[in-house]
């Protein structure tokens, strides 16, 4: 069996947790080293806690890498056991070869990075900086893992052009959970008029556009739409958060959710999802392929994308949403007019999410532990 010791960034976050839990189902053992930003809550894996990191906190974080290094280095028998390191972003990647380094060890190690961070783009020294520390820790590891082509086209292409090997693992449900019936036919089903439309909002609520334009529609079409939230909102982008819900009838925030558990629960509530970002606009908002377009298809709930970015893409290649062009508080208000009015096109391209297959939505079994272990394999020789 093959031992993987995960550093993470967050025990509690959502994603982290999903990728443990794909491990885990693949038959690989998982040690799990690392941080926490909030109460993690019952965690499922043998975790060596790397200490708290709050959002935003850019210094103590550099500080805790330090210090968490130190910690999984205290932890030597363990981290000696694993057959490889699998870092999550790019602090733990640091972390990680910290670790490796105070505990004299040569264990192969997986950088899996998920989103671009905005340090990463900046045109100064202090992007320079961050991305000769990527450049230099991308050439000492074994494989790249990236969520999304665009992140690879956009950005390790262009910056470390053969200073690594990649392998794209989308955002899929993960292979082993239940996630109950897909009740595609009920999308089809329902008339204008017997309910508003269901717009929601589903999982890192990061992005204070996105925020703003859902306000807006809220208040364009205060009896017609209702719009749901579900998520973790992050304060450091959206620092006023619940006054703006409360303000508006129509509009309800959920709070934190558990998946897989609560995913059928919410997306058969909701007729159509917001996909769109622009938290790091023209960057990783454009690149990143988001966690809802596959949770969402798998309830046959269609997702709405802002025109040019790697979701509309992703959209348009399967036929199965709704993609609009700038200027959006224009654009979204006369598309949630027309399916206000007429269900059609939504039921139309709920059906085509039906008729795709799982794997689309699901990774499946074994895809991870192949990942893994081609990740290991010598590079091959031209």
């Amino acid at each position: 069996m093959t031992r993987i010791a995960f550093f993470g960034h967050d025990a509690a976050d959502a994603a982290v947790r999903r990728r443990v839990r794909g491990f885990l189902d693949d038959g690989l053992d998982v040690t799990g080293f690392m941080m926490h930003r909030r109460d993690p809550g019952r965690i499922d894996w043998d975790n060596i806690d790397l200490g708290e990191t709050r959002d935003g906190a850019f210094v103590q974080r550099i500080r805790q890498v330090f210090a968490g290094a130190s910690r999984a280095a205290a932890a030597r028998e363990k981290l000696a056991a694993a057959d490889v390191i699998y870092a999550r972003n790019l602090d733990m990647l640091a972390c990680a070869f910290l670790a490796k380094r105070y505990a004299r060890l040569d264990t192969p190690v997986i950088y899996e990075s998920l989103d671009i961070h905005r340090l990463l783009t900046r045109p100064d020294a202090i992007g320079a900086a961050v991305r000769w520390l990527e450049r230099t820790l991308l050439r000492r590891s074994a494989g790249l893992v990236v969520s999304s082509p665009g992140f690879i086209r956009n950005h390790f292409e262009k910056r470390y052009p053969g200073d690594y090997r990649a392998f794209i693992v989308e955002n899929r449900l993960a292979s082993g959970a239940e996630y109950g019936v897909r009740a595609c036919a009920r999308k089809s089903e329902l008339p204008a008029a017997a309910r508003p439309l269901r717009l929601g909002w589903v999982g890192n609520l990061r992005c204070r556009r996105s925020l703003d334009l859902l306000c807006q529609l809220a208040d364009q079409f205060p009896d017609d739409l209702e719009i749901r939230l579900h998520g973790q909102p992050a304060r450091t982008e959206i620092p006023v958060f619940e006054p703006l819900i409360d303000a508006r009838a129509n509009m309800t925030y959920f709070g934190r959710y558990r998946a897989p558990e609560d995913l059928s629960g919410i997306y058969d509530e909701l007729d159509v999802v917001w996909a769109g970002d622009f938290m790091e606009a023209g960057f990783n908002s454009v690149w990143l392929l988001p966690n809802r377009i596959y949770e969402g298809g798998y309830y046959c709930t269609p997702s709405i994308a802002p025109a040019g970015t790697e979701t509309a893409a992703w959209l348009q290649q399967h036929q199965c949403g709704f993609i609009i062009d700038e200027p959006l508080s224009e654009t979204l208000a006369e598309l949630v007019a027309g399916l206000i009015k007429d269900r059609a096109p939504i039921a139309a391209r709920a059906a085509v999410l039906a008729g795709l297959p799982d794997e689309t939505f699901i990774q499946p079994p074994g895809f991870l532990a192949d990942i893994v272990r081609r990740t290991l394999l010598p590079a091959p020789t031209a």
